[in-house]
């Protein structure tokens, strides 16, 4: 029977960090302050929505939401990233995806600056990834607290996507050896699948990434030492499907009709083989939402670092 690599146990840990870096913040008059903005009425994203609130509240984050309805256009949407660029309350911003389908999301999130893009998905945060130019992030050696400290550096202002980094962290909080192993990635979106990838070969893993094009796929997730899986296909990996002993990380999310989460993981065969294994509930979301956290009070710190370095001395 798999080990449960507890996110929930990790988000706390994370947040309680945070909450004194805002503490901190505040004793020099900054409020640290986060944009959240909801397009439509996609249940996945107002449940997403409600945990960060929550998140917010607990470390003492001040949250600006901001409601279109599905009707909006790609113009509103732009003209209210714009403000919120502008708005110095707000450290970061977060679009809750997906947008409707007839608004290109690429255009919104790269209207996003950089310094508020605490996400990581603007092009600018995507190429600094691929370049090995921010991936300085996950070699803390356990010790995240360095990232609060600003430095003129642009690499340094980047920003990782949380779901992934969040992934990256939680293997460490299990003690999950990355370097040498085999890592598959099933799933290519911006969003995980690609830089999870990335992450991981900064990490040193040999990386196999798959997709629903990818033929065969228990080929290849029968060979893995760590299995991430972020498709939104529920019950796409099953016992047979993977190697006794590896590690799965489901990072699927299906919201079914009575509310209920369900990820891409069939939890009870897989966990009769794998080693360790993240649930649906309180595995990856309680730690991406941490991590989005982080972001901004990161954020909040690089900012006021740049205006004023002397009083964060």
């Amino acid at each position: 029977m798999a080990e449960i690599m507890d996110g929930r146990r990790l988000s706390e840990m994370i947040k309680s960090k945070v909450k004194k870096e805002v503490k901190a913040l505040k004793r020099y008059g900054i409020d640290a302050g986060l944009g959240l903005m909801l397009v439509g009425n996609n249940l996945a994203s107002r449940q997403y929505l409600k945990a960060t609130l929550s998140g917010c509240k607990k470390v003492g984050i001040t949250p600006f939401e901001h409601y279109l309805p599905e009707t909006a256009s790609i113009n509103e949407i732009l003209n209210i990233v714009g403000s919120i660029n502008r708005d110095e309350r707000m450290n970061g911003l977060l679009v809750l995806l997906p947008l409707p389908r007839r608004i290109n999301y690429r255009r919104v999130v790269n209207e996003i600056i950089p310094e508020k893009d605490i996400d990581g998905l603007g092009s600018l945060s995507a190429g600094r990834l691929a370049a090995d130019e921010s991936t300085f992030q996950i070699f803390r050696r356990g010790d995240y607290a360095s990232l609060y400290s600003p430095g003129h550096s642009p690499a340094l202002s980047s920003f990782l996507p949380c779901t992934p980094f969040g992934v990256i962290r939680l293997l460490e909080h299990s003690g999950v050896k990355i370097k040498g192993k085999h890592a598959v990635v099933i799933g290519k979106s911006l969003a995980v699948g690609k830089p999870l990838s990335l992450m991981l070969l900064a990490k040193e893993a040999t990386v196999t990434v798959c997709h629903k094009a990818t033929q065969n796929l228990s080929h290849f997730t029968k060979q893995a030492d760590i299995i991430c899986s972020a498709t939104g296909t529920r019950g796409l990996i099953t016992g047979k499907m993977i190697r006794d002993g590896a590690v799965v990380v489901d990072i699927g999310i299906n919201v079914l009709d009575d509310g209920a989460i369900a990820g891409d993981v069939d939890w009870e065969s897989v966990e009769k083989k794998a080693s360790l294994i993240t649930p649906v509930s309180g595995g990856v979301g309680p730690v991406t939402i941490a991590m989005l956290l982080e972001n901004t009070v990161r954020s909040a710190h690089n900012n006021q670092f740049l205006k004023h370095p002397l009083i964060m001395a």
